[in-house]
């Protein structure tokens, strides 16, 4: 009998050229993470009056011709401007088989970037899950809500992750796993997943995380490593071990703790309880095998936090907990972990702008 879990990089492959997962142009190793596959732009964006889902009986390109408003050519790469609503088709398209879900998130650094990025689907009536036996086109929907970005076809700003049944880990299991081998620095707090908090009193100078500058320049993906940090973010500074959060505003903070993702699991990010405050923490991107893990070079990476407050000002205190994390068991080990080989950006991460800043 097939074990329950996550896919790994192996069975993805084996997805590939079974034709389960097919694409416009050859689908490159790059793409293929430790337990998720990175998924790329096509050759156009449409432009539209707002976000939409597709319904049961109806296609994204039906729903795309009542909503559109212009189209934009990204084949010579075209600016995505900041408060507008896109829909671009992606390259991939899936045949997926009876008891194999799939699963959709934007990559951390798209996260990083307050780039609102969902995956729709013909027939779809939530954004980012795919159920068994779809068999159809990719779309991803793009809101560039803090900076305009430079696009063009084949980035990737959003991943899949694919899962043979469900095997996510209870409190019991997850507590188990954590005595076993511990999962958080500091003590673990088991609540529907790993808990954890906002550090805002830094053990060296008050600098706590970023603020996203309200008018800037576009921003190039394709540049790594090319943008002072200063033209598009305010530094964030307390000795208080507190800061306001103002509405409307998005902030790139970091967890108290440090995390790891074992060889065998794979987690994501989910936001906490609505009742603790009015703000929100993303969950942008997945937590890979390896995460954080001894096993792939790490020693705990802390998780960079990307927050937006909404309706009034909010006091966030250092060590409220504000997110956590969802483990899962994977079905086999993946071939290479995160961090180990595949040009992983953020393992061993503290307080982190998205790749395309210099550090």
């Amino acid at each position: 009998m097939t074990a329950i879990g996550v896919l790994a990089d192996t069975a993805i492959r084996n997805m590939i050229t079974s034709g389960v997962i097919s694409a416009q142009s050859v689908v490159t190793d790059a793409q293929v993470q430790p337990a998720s596959l990175d998924l790329r732009l096509g050759t156009v964006a449409y432009r539209v009056r707002a976000s939409f889902l597709a319904g049961h009986g109806r296609t994204v390109s039906e729903r795309i011709a009542e909503f559109e408003m212009h189209r934009v050519d990204l084949t010579q790469g075209a600016v995505l401007e900041k408060g507008c609503v896109y829909v671009v088709p992606l390259m991939e398209s899936l045949a997926l088989p009876a008891g194999i879900t799939a699963v959709a998130n934007a990559k951390s650094s798209t996260g990083r970037l307050d780039l609102l990025t969902r995956t729709i689907t013909d027939g779809g009536v939530e954004f980012d899950r795919i159920p068994q036996g779809y068999c159809g086109p990719l779309y991803a929907e793009i809101c560039p809500r803090s900076f305009s970005v430079l696009v063009r076809p084949g980035m990737r700003l959003n991943q899949i992750r694919f899962r043979d049944g469900q095997a996510i880990l209870t409190d019991t299991e997850l507590a188990a796993l954590n005595a076993q081998e511990p999962l958080v620095s500091g003590q673990a707090v088991i609540s529907e997943g790993l808990g954890f908090s906002v550090d805002l009193s830094p053990a060296s100078g008050d600098l706590v995380g970023y603020r996203a500058k309200p008018h800037t320049s576009v921003i190039d993906l394709d540049r790594i490593g090319h943008y002072a940090a200063a033209d598009f973010w305010e530094e964030v500074r307390t000795r208080e071990g507190r800061i306001i959060l103002d509405p409307g505003a998005f902030y790139i903070l970091v967890s108290r703790e440090a995390v790891t993702i074992p060889p065998d699991y794979a987690a994501e990010m989910a936001p906490y309880l609505a009742m603790v405050g009015e703000f929100r923490v993303h969950y942008a991107g997945f937590f890979d095998p390896g995460f954080g893990h001894g096993a792939a070079g790490g020693q705990g990476s802390r998780g960079v936090l990307e927050v937006r407050c909404h309706e009034a000002p909010f006091v966030l205190e250092d060590g409220q907990i504000v997110g956590r994390l969802v483990y899962e068991h994977m079905q086999t080990r993946p071939e290479r972990l995160y961090g180990s080989g595949i040009a992983s950006n953020y393992q061993g991460q503290g307080l982190k702008l998205s790749k395309h800043f210099k550090v």
